[in-house]
């Protein structure tokens, strides 16, 4: 059974750090592209970054420079480094896949990606 579950979520202060994690299994992670998506309450799925079969990444404008997608084949993990967090980070975030081509660029599009996790949430507050 493919499953994807996100964690490291929590309550950070302005100005803090996260590293969301998301945990893969029942396919193999070297053969997919994988996204960061997070949604705030009455707000539309937004794109965060992505990380290609490559490791070629893709950033939305409103978070490069803080957060950093990484992923780990051989551990069937991937990580989002979140610095510097504002309040208007606050959202649920959801890591998802997409089987793609070895050389083809990853897509922060809601409607590419086949399977999600089931979301962890972050708040920005003081």
């Amino acid at each position: 059974q493919l499953q994807l579950v996100e964690s490291g979520g929590g309550l950070v202060q302005p100005g803090g750090s996260l590293r969301l994690s998301c945990a893969v299994s029942g396919f193999t992670l070297a053969y997919y592209a994988v996204g960061w998506f997070r949604q705030a309450p009455g707000k539309e799925r937004e794109g965060v970054s992505c990380i290609s079969r490559d490791s070629s990444t893709n950033y939305v404008d409103s978070v490069k420079g803080r957060f950093t997608i990484s992923r780990d084949n051989a551990k069937n993990m991937v990580y989002l480094q979140m610095n510097g967090l504002e309040p208007e980070d606050t959202a649920v975030y959801y890591c998802a896949i997409v089987s793609v081509g070895v050389l083809r660029m990853c897509e922060m599009k809601t409607q590419k990606y086949t399977n999600w996790g089931q979301g962890t949430q972050v708040t920005v507050s003081s």
